[in-house]
Order: structure tokens, then sequence, then C-alpha cells
């Protein structure tokens, strides 16, 4: 089936706003891995500045008391939106936070990573606005499609007023915990926009049990649990690593407790739940179906992930294994998701049979 230009281009688009949120995605691990979250301590400028400074000589001689300021004033009205909406808890241990009151140092290197980092999020959110625009090509077709990109913008803009708050609040658990979900919801709305635009065109049938779909529905909420606790086990591990004042590594696992085991042993269940799935696609698609592609493609990814698992575990995580943990693990929900979908419309096809 021949494709209109404009649905070409959303496509391409949709396509390059999915690669640049997964580089996203390793920017922001890079950024947490190295502790550059604060590099920046205001938003959306760069101590009020749109390029930010290479030299402590280039930043105001106040800017530390004007910065805890700004942030004090902001995590009190992030405090009283938690309470309406019921999170007491949390808006007190934000009140109660007294490292908001310290300021940051000023390091060049983490300013300018975690600025690279609001750059690429940037380009991301530009690629979205621009997906959207493009997708009314689809409005006759398929409406699901614009009314999924225009939402996936409303999303990526709450995502950039949510990662101001993450930097406000100092990284504050649970906060981080949510932004990378919501990190993954977007990626996922442009997955599902991207595959809807395909099938358009795709008029070829192909048949799959719904037991293969059931567990590939199975193994994607596992791995959205395993990212949690390991962003858990992370807000753990930067609560630790505060304690000891960045000292004494190899300590830091150790000492993070149930969350960690828990997030190992569930490790062992994905990898578990991925070798029956892997088993009921070679079943059931051919070795050159995209299903089959899609589902070698997750298990690398895994076994890779668990490797670099291993490699924080005995090496007393060494920021590098962090950042390439987080984007494997994205990679597999990318996958999984991508899988998921092609999985659902294989079984309404043999449902209809």
């Amino acid at each position: 089936m021949k494709v209109s230009p404009a649905k070409k281009r959303f496509q391409i688009t949709n396509k390059a706003t999915i690669i640049v949120l997964f580089v996203l995605i390793l920017a922001g691990g890079v950024v947490r891995s190295t502790g550059s979250g604060m590099g920046c301590p205001d938003w959306p400028k760069c101590f009020d500045q749109y390029v930010p400074p290479t030299s402590v000589t280039q930043i105001p001689k106040d800017y530390k008391d004007k910065y805890v300021a700004k942030r004090v004033l902001k995590n009190k009205r992030f405090a009283h939106t938690l309470d309406i909406f019921g999170y007491t808890d949390l808006a007190l241990r934000i009140r109660n936070d007294k490292s908001i009151l310290l300021p940051e140092e000023f390091n060049a290197a983490q300013t300018w990573t975690e600025y690279i980092n609001r750059l690429i999020g940037a380009l991301s959110g530009f690629l979205l606005i621009l997906t959207a625009v493009y997708s009314f090509a689809y409005f006759q077709q398929k409406k699901r499609i614009v009314m999924a990109s225009i939402f996936n913008v409303l999303l990526v803009g709450f995502q950039a007023w949510l990662g101001a708050i993450v930097v406000s609040t100092n990284l504050v658990a649970g906060i981080v915990t949510a932004h990378m979900i919501i990190a993954l919801v977007i990626v996922a709305l442009c997955i599902y926009t991207y595959h809807e635009a395909l099938i358009t065109q795709n008029s070829e049938k192909v048949e799959a049990k719904p037991i293969a779909t059931f567990m590939s529905v199975l193994v994607l909420v596992l791995s959205v649990v395993q990212i949690a606790f390991g962003t858990g086990v992370r807000e753990k591990i930067d609560a630790i690593s505060g304690k000891l004042q960045g000292q004494a590594r190899g300590r830091w696992v150790n000492d993070a407790g149930v969350i960690f085991y828990n997030h190992r042993d569930l490790a062992l269940f994905v990898l578990f739940a991925n070798v029956i799935l892997y088993a009921l696609i070679r079943r059931g698609f051919s070795r050159h179906s995209v299903q089959q592609q899609l589902m070698s493609f997750t298990f690398l990814i895994i076994m890779l992930q668990i490797v670099s698992g291993i490699v924080l575990s005995y090496r007393g995580l060494p920021p590098y294994a962090q950042a390439v943990h987080i984007i494997l693990a994205s990679l597999v929900f990318g996958a999984q998701f991508y899988l998921m979908l092609n999985l659902n419309r294989s079984a309404k096809v043999w449902g209809n049979n």
C-alpha cells in the first residue's frame, strides 16, 4: 500500500522521536550516576543563563542564597499541591528536608552534563510537538493516533514541570521514580502511534495464540515493576551515599537492604518469564518474523542488563554501569511493549478466524 508524503513524514518524525527519547533516558542516567542532577540549580535556565558558565567567576557571588530562596519557595508551593491531593507524608518530608537549604558548589563538569541533558530534553519536546502536528495526516483514518500524539505533548509538558520539581526537591525519593515511569509512558505512547501508523498500510494477517499475548503483557508488567524497584534501589543508595559522604562505595549495595534483594530476585523471575515467552514465539512465528526478531533482541538486552547488574553489585556501583543499566532496562521495556502490540494484533486476527 502506497503511503502519502504526509503519513511518511509522520512515521519518520515519530521514529526519530523514539530514538531521541531513548538517548534522553541515557543522558538522564549519566546525570544521575555522576551526581549532576543539581549541576544547574535553577530551571529552565542554568545559573540564570541560557548557556551555562564554565568557571565560578562567571556566576553571581550571591548565587547560593538566591537559588536556595527560590528552591524553598517552589517546594512550599509543591508541598501545598501534594496536601491538596492527599500526599501529606511526602509533603511533610519536603517541608522538613533540610538538605535543600544547603547550596550546591559549582562544578563545571556537572553543570554541563545536566545542561546537555536539558538540551536533549528540549529536542525531544520539539520532536513530540512536530509528531503531534504531523499526526493529523491520520485524522480521517485513525483519530486515536492524533489523540495519543496530542496527549503525549501534554504529558511531556507535565514531565518538564516534574523535572523542575526533581531539581527543586534535591532529587527526593518518590519524585524521581515517578519521573522515570512517566518517561516510559511517553516512550510507550510514541511506540504505540508508530505501530498504529504502520498497520494502517499493512493488511497482512499474522496468527498468534492469545497465550503468547498474555505472556507478553505479563513480562511487560514485570519489567515495569522491576524498573520501579531499580529506581527505588537507587533512591535508597543515594540516601546511604549521603550519610557516608560518598565514601565506602562497597557498602552501599549491602546497606540498601530488602528493596535491593527484591530487585535482584525479581530479575530472575523476569528472565524465567521471558524464556517462556521466547519459547512461545519460536513455536508460533518464523525466524524472520518481526515478533521473533523483537524477542531475540529483548533476550539479548536482558542478558546484557543482568551483566551490568552484576557489575553494579560487585564493583561498587561504577557510574558507567549505572547509566548502561538504566538504558538497557528502557530498551527492554520498549521492545517488550512493541512486541505486545504486534502480538495483540495477531491474537485478534487468530480470534476472528
